[in-house]
């Protein structure tokens, strides 16, 4: 039934901004995380760097944007922004742990940010010290952790801020969680936002009482991207370390007004459940049905329960709400739950359409070391019960904390503990075609972007990151050919004097638009790109 090979993406179908990408003259944008709904993590619009100019000898940093906290969102990018009295800019936004939000010009400035607005006031507003939430991997506040949205319809950047707040001190420390919703222009909050993040549902599950589980701003921590699709903009959330009580949550609301449009629970009668992704971004097909998949927890599904512990769900927004529509949970769930072996620590992806009779696929993988292959038209419910099979049952090396990427038939993958590794696809099936020589990356692994130029030049980029419980390292950032990734074009340690990165987080993913690659780091982004002459 398990064959040995890894993951994959679906091609940009649904995204304005990837349909841009492969028009001539058009001009690119990056809204979301991973480029597109369907997470490919390819962008199919880059003109100006080729494996053939990637090299140490004329690429490398140009220069550094400095910030207040650490990134670990992954940079957005808009063109042609009218910013008022300071004119025309294609800008890049960029959210940090400190709360802050910032627009810089994405060529141009480097230490004078076009505008930026914080969500912390000195001494009665900050982010969540992490010793509030009991948990060292997001150090030394918590405040914006996923990858903002952008609507280039409206102008709109939305994102999800954590803050602390102390009403003094006879009436202690409040957190909140809000969805803002800014003017790409200025910053300005719009519909009047933010939106104060509350939702409850009927339940008996862990920090229950009275028949409800509330959602809870201290210990949910949003770690997956926000996702705009049809009009409502979804967030996600999981835990910090796994400390409780949480529950996996999904919340959607209206992209115009911020009306919350819809709640659902993972959990309500139990616990965990949460939804990590790896820092990824939940997925969307072209009918705006979201796909998420979620951690560690309870499954009683099968047996007319509510809990969804370990499964990949399919939801969909009705006028009355979000649905489960379907679900996948591996037949070994209890086994992954037992040994901390989460199938929601990688992110979901879909690919582009098959011929045969599996036209529509998602592919995700977990810390059990499996990537399963699923029909996402009927993703078989409990396989234990129903033995439905996935299509494919893949073994990885290890631990699987990461997203693939998807370009010109070919799936981009980079498990914990293993090489790259590139994947042809064909008729429903991945077949491995080749590994990278290495390095040999270490927990988590890495999620790829892909750069091109429609079906040519494609670079396969990486980044080294900070394992769970490793010392401080500098992030390395790893150019492949895509045609051939035995065949490393760059990395920044090559020339680590003029190139080295800044401070590794974790998961961070990288932006590639326009000639440049912006790389989180430790409060900073690090900008590459072709050098100057004798530079």
């Amino acid at each position: 039934m398990r064959k040995r090979i890894p993951p994959h993406v679906f091609f940009p179908l649904t995204i304005l901004a990837a349909i841009f990408s492969l028009c001539p003259g058009a001009p690119a944008q990056i809204s979301t995380s991973q480029y597109d709904n369907a997470r490919t993590g390819a962008y199919l619009g880059e003109k100006t760097l080729t494996p053939q100019n990637v090299i140490a000898k004329q690429f490398g940093k140009i220069f550094t944007l400095r910030v207040d906290g650490d990134v670990y969102a992954q940079p957005l990018y808009v063109p042609g922004v009218e910013i008022p009295g300071k004119g025309t800019h294609n800008v890049i936004y960029i959210a940090t742990e400190n709360d802050t939000v910032y627009a810089f010009d994405a060529e141009g400035n480097p230490t004078t940010p076009l505008w930026q607005v914080s969500f912390a006031r000195p001494k009665s507003i900050t982010a969540v010290p992490a010793d509030a939430v009991d948990c060292p991997f997001i150090i030394p506040v918590v405040g914006i952790t996923s990858t903002p949205v952008i609507d280039p319809k409206t102008g709109t950047l939305y994102v999800l801020a954590r803050t602390r707040e102390s009403a003094g001190y006879l009436h202690g420390t409040d957190y909140h969680q809000r969805l803002h919703a800014l003017a790409i222009t200025t910053g300005a909050e719009k519909f009047g936002g933010p939106v104060e993040i509350k939702a409850s549902v009927p339940g008996s599950g862990e920090g229950s009482a009275g028949g409800s589980v509330a959602f809870d701003p201290l210990r949910e921590n949003p770690r997956a991207g926000l996702l705009l699709v049809n009009g409502a903009v979804y967030l996600t959330w999981a835990s910090s370390c796994d400390v409780g009580p949480y529950h996996g949550w999904v919340i959607a609301y209206d992209a115009q007004t911020l009306k919350q449009k819809g709640v659902f629970n993972t959990s309500p009668d139990a616990g965990e459940s949460g939804i990590w992704a790896g820092d990824t971004g939940p997925a969307a097909d072209a009918d705006g049905n979201l796909f998420v998949a979620t951690g560690n927890g309870k499954f009683d599904a099968a047996a007319k329960g509510r809990d969804y512990g370990d499964s990949v769900l399919k939801l969909s927004l009705r006028p009355d709400g979000l649905a489960l529509r379907d679900y996948f949970t591996p037949e070994n769930q209890e086994q992954l739950n037992a040994s901390d072996s989460d199938l929601g620590s990688g992110g979901p992806v879909l690919l582009p359409d098959q011929p045969g009779p599996y036209p529509h696929l998602l592919l995700i993988g977990g810390k059990g070391a499996t990537l399963y292959l699923l029909d996402r038209d009927h993703l078989g419910k409990y396989e234990k019960v129903t033995h439905a099979d996935p299509i494919q049952a893949i073994p990885a090396a290890s631990d699987i904390l990461s997203a693939p990427a998807y370009w010109n038939k070919h799936v981009y993958f980079l498990g914990s503990h293993d090489v790259l590794r590139d994947f042809t696809v064909d008729h429903a099936r991945l077949m491995l075609r080749k590994a990278a020589g290495g390095p040999k990356f270490t927990d988590p692994g890495a999620t790829p972007t892909i750069s091109a130029n429609g079906t040519k030049d494609g670079i396969v980029w990486v980044i080294a990151t900070k394992t769970w419980n490793g010392t401080d390292r500098n992030a390395v950032l790893h150019a492949y050919d895509a045609a051939n990734i035995q065949k490393e074009l760059y990395n920044t340690e090559e020339n680590s004097a003029r190139d080295r990165a800044g401070k590794a987080l974790r998961f961070t993913i990288p932006t590639v638009v326009n000639g440049r690659v912006y790389i989180g780091a430790n409060g900073e982004v690090d900008v590459y790109g072709l050098l100057p002459p004798g530079k």
